[in-house]
C-alpha cells in the first residue's frame, strides 16, 4: 500500500490532449498491477486501462486508440496519456497500484 496522488486532470476541449500523472508514495515495481478508472454521474465506475503485472496493457474499447498506460518504476508513477479527447471521456479518473487506490483528478471535456 501506499499514498497515491494524480495531477493533471482539468478542461479540455474536445479534440485535445490530457496526460494524468499518478504519483505513489511507495515502490511501485515492474510486477506491481496498475491501472486508471473513471466515474461520469450517471455511469458505473470502468477501468479504462491496466497493467496486469508486467504483462502488455489493455483498455476499455471506448478508449482503445487513443489512450495509452505506462508504469514508470524510477519515480514510482502511472501516467495515462489521453488523446482525441471527447465530451463523453469526462469524468473522475482514480489510479490504482495493487490494491490501493487515489482520491481521482477530474477531467472535463468540453464541445
Amino acid at each position: 500500500q501506499g499514498r497515491l496522488v494524480e495531477f493533471g486532470g482539468g478542461l479540455v476541449q474536445a479534440g485535445g490532449s490530457l496526460r494524468l500523472t499518478c504519483r505513489a508514495s511507495g515502490r511501485i515495481s515492474t510486477y506491481d498491477s496498475v491501472g486508471w478508472s473513471r466515474q461520469a454521474p450517471g455511469k458505473s465506475r470502468e477501468v479504462v486501462a491496466s497493467i496486469r503485472y508486467n504483462d502488455a496493457p489493455t483498455y476499455a474499447a471506448a478508449v482503445e486508440g487513443r489512450f495509452t498506460i505506462s508504469k514508470d518504476t524510477t519515480d514510482n508513477s502511472v501516467s495515462l496519456q489521453m488523446n482525441s479527447l471527447k465530451e463523453e471521456d469526462s469524468g473522475l479518473y482514480i489510479c490504482s497500484v495493487r490494491e490501493s487506490w487515489g482520491q481521482g483528478t477530474q477531467v472535463t471535456v468540453s464541445s
